[in-house]
């Protein structure tokens, strides 16, 4: 990439006390982000403008060779330093002593969470990092230069709080209106107007009809789910991303889908927006699009009826959630208990497809058997296997007796104290 050497008059001012010999000799590294890869793409001068910062390492008196680029955060967001390795990488090299200055167009590009941003300052105090920005040169030993680093990632915090809470706000009111832009389930197409209609094919319709009809004569999400497989049917789901966006392509069903489809407000001709909100207590790290559970609807934010056309009556959509919920209370009653004789109850995996396997009693429950029904659940195949429970508990059951026996524990004592 071509970087322009421009504005270094205030870098080549040498007089600056902080740059100590031993800092020259270490590393200076030069950190770039960008939050997403939309930006990437389309600011590529944000992108380049970080490539210079190269040219200013020079000014400052470090040699091209010890100037390293970490660019492996482009298109990361900066509110956590979960999932960028840059910054991780920038941290472990910080924390080996190795690096004498951290370049960055704005310290906001190094991290916009309060944790990661003073996580930094205490390795940079720690081992005499440098850190530069734009503005100037701050030595975080020095009191008023942390003072001053201090409030910088505050205020940058800040900002992305007051971004999110302009963007989330923006999305509300636009909702509220029934004019925000959601992913549409099969069965469901958007016009070039904007307006929502049935799938124009025949087939993807009649479909999500049968599976409504059907779920109402059988019952169960299983019953419909070995309906569908022992009839063959496919769901017509229209491709959202890439050079096929548009096209229809048919995928065998599956539970969660059927799930899904039988949840969805949207079939009963309602518009809604806060249906699942993000928990932050079920978030996993590096995520941040996990942690959202399901909230019943009069915890959704929207809700407007009789605003695209419905393949059911509201009054049915209800229906069919208050079945869904009790057919889930009947199974959890009966699945609750995990007492029994089987030695290895949540423990046994299936040598065929990896899946876990589940324990299965008799009636009078003294001879498990352990299935793997993974498939049948979720996708009404085919049971996987079936393994008789005393055969292989007393198997197990051998093999943990003789690793206890106390010739084998001072072999295994013996190899590992050498």
């Amino acid at each position: 990439m071509h970087v322009e050497r421009v504005g270094v008059s205030r870098w080549e001012e040498r007089g600056d006390e902080k740059i100590q010999s031993w800092h020259l000799e270490r590393l200076a590294v030069v950190y770039i982000r960008q939050s997403t890869a939309h930006q990437v793409v389309e600011h590529p001068e944000s992108t380049r403008l970080q490539y210079g910062l190269a040219a200013r390492a020079q000014a400052l008196g470090w040699s091209p060779e010890r100037i390293v680029v970490i660019a492996d955060d482009l298109g990361k967001s900066g509110t956590s330093a979960d999932g960028r390795l840059g910054f991780q990488r920038l941290v472990s090299e910080v924390s080996l002593g190795q690096v004498g200055l951290i370049l960055g167009v704005q310290m906001s590009r190094l991290a916009r969470s309060g944790k990661d941003w003073h996580q930094l300052l205490e390795l940079c105090a720690l081992f005499g990092t440098l850190l530069a920005d734009w503005d100037g040169l701050y030595d975080s030993t020095r009191y008023n230069d942390r003072l001053l680093l201090g409030l910088k990632g505050t205020l940058s915090e800040a900002e992305l709080h007051l971004l999110q809470q302009r963007m989330q706000q923006g999305r509300l009111s636009k909702a509220r209106r029934g004019a925000l832009i959601v992913p549409l389930p099969t069965g469901y197409v958007r016009r070039a107007s904007g307006e929502v209609a049935f799938d124009p094919d025949e087939q993807v319709q009649h479909v999500v009809r049968l599976i409504f009809r059907t779920f109402e004569g059988l019952g169960t999400l299983n019953a419909v789910l070995r309906y569908l497989v022992q009839h063959q049917i496919q769901l017509g789901i229209r491709v959202r991303a890439g050079p096929h966006r548009g096209e229809l392509a048919w995928h065998r069903p599956t539970r969660a889908t059927l799930q899904n489809l039988l949840k969805n407000p949207i079939y009963a001709g309602a518009y809604v927006y806060g249906r699942r909100p993000v928990d932050p207590r079920r978030q996993q790290s590096g995520r941040p699009r996990s942690g959202r559970v399901v909230v019943e609807a009069e915890a959704w934010q929207v809700r407007l009826l009789d605003q695209v056309p419905a393949y059911i009556r509201w009054a049915q959509y209800e229906q069919h959630l208050t079945r869904l919920q009790a057919n889930r209370a009947r199974a959890d009653a009966v699945g609750v208990a995990r007492q029994g004789p089987a030695l290895l109850a949540g423990l046994a995996v299936c040598a065929k497809c990896g899946c876990r396997m589940t324990v299965r009693y008799g009636g009078s429950r003294s001879h498990p058997t352990y299935v793997c029904a993974r498939q049948l659940a979720d996708y009404g195949g085919a049971v996987c296997q079936y393994v008789a429970g005393p055969c292989l508990d007393q198997f197990v059951s051998q093999w943990v007796l003789a690793a206890l026996e106390p010739a084998t524990l001072e072999l295994s004592l013996a190899a590992a104290q050498h």
